[in-house]
């Protein structure tokens, strides 16, 4: 039995007489998760690499549900752009999913290194819009679109990852009461306001996490209460020597309101480049200039009553 001491957490890692599953071998320490532990493994009948993510001890039955939720969310997708499940199950009394090991580094630590070029976003972006197109397609939420949770392959392809807060149609929320779920800087507008949240918030997340790639920066940096309520007073800000034509979706992906912003099938569309020029929908490339698309937006969010009951 070998020990990894990871932050406040040891981790006993099983030899190769005590295989997770009696198939799965842990070969290294666990990497930095919330209720659970995801170890890099291997797959000693399909002789491949793995991701094993491994349910902590002690946890409460929410969160249980919530991982048992992820393991069916993830078997009903199947997306070049989404990391496969290829097990799930029980051992030594703990819930374990067994994952597409991706095995590059995730997009925020790619950002660590700079900027990206705008075809480098473009790429990278209408990858991801597709993928969130064929998971809002089988009516899932992801609610935590973050670079933390975009492993990069080793070619530099996007994959989304962590479905630990999604949110099917067809399930039951596990979010504690007063808690709001998803990380503060990439919230949207009316997740922080605790209304109805749906495919809108991911767009928004995602329209974000270009700009980050495109400016190398936060767009609304700090923690807690007072980042998610930045974006109820100011929208994020887009720069303007971008291409026209991304400018606006990055405007209309990042509205307050959340039935301007496009599918995320119109954003890939947009953001695909043949012969170097941008294929946009209609719905895009005839929305008016930015200044008058925040305007508006910012009277719409002043007339229309919050659905959130506390305000």
């Amino acid at each position: 039995m070998s020990r990894y001491v990871t932050g406040r957490h040891e981790v006993s890692l099983p030899n190769k007489a005590s295989l997770v599953a009696g198939r799965y071998e842990l070969t290294g320490p666990p990497g930095d998760g919330g209720m659970a532990e995801v170890h890099r493994a291997w797959d000693t009948n399909l002789r491949r690499p793995v991701a094993v993510k491994v349910f902590r001890p002690n946890a409460d039955d929410d969160a249980v549900r919530r991982f048992e939720l992820e393991a069916r969310t993830l078997a009903r997708l199947s997306h070049p752009g989404v990391v496969s499940l290829y097990d799930a199950g029980i051992h030594a009394s703990r819930p374990f999913m067994v994952l597409q090991l991706v095995g590059g580094p995730t997009l925020g630590a790619r950002m660590e290194r700079g900027a990206l070029s705008v075809g480098e976003v473009r790429r990278l972006g209408a990858v991801l819009a597709e993928a969130l197109a064929h998971v809002h397609g089988q009516g899932v939420v992801h609610r935590d679109v973050k670079p933390s949770n975009i492993p990069l392959d080793h070619d530099d392809v996007p994959h989304l990852a962590d479905f630990g807060l999604a949110f099917s149609a067809d399930a039951a929320r596990f979010t504690r009461t007063g808690h709001v779920a998803g990380t503060a800087a990439y919230l949207a507008p009316e997740q922080v306001r605790g209304a109805e949240v749906g495919p809108p918030a991911d767009v928004y997340a995602l329209g974000l996490v270009l700009l980050e790639c495109l400016t190398g920066r936060r767009e609304y940096r700090g923690h807690g209460v007072d980042v998610a309520l930045a974006r109820l007073h100011r929208p994020p800000a887009v720069p303007e020597n971008l291409p026209a034509d991304l400018m606006r979706l990055l405007s209309l992906m990042t509205s307050l309101a959340a039935r301007r912003r496009p599918t995320a099938q119109d954003c890939a569309a947009a953001l695909q480049v043949t012969g170097g020029n941008a294929v946009a929908p209609s719905s895009i490339r005839t929305a008016t200039s930015t200044a008058r698309t925040r305007t508006r937006d910012s009277s719409a969010m002043r007339r229309e009553p919050s659905s959130d009951p506390k305000r």
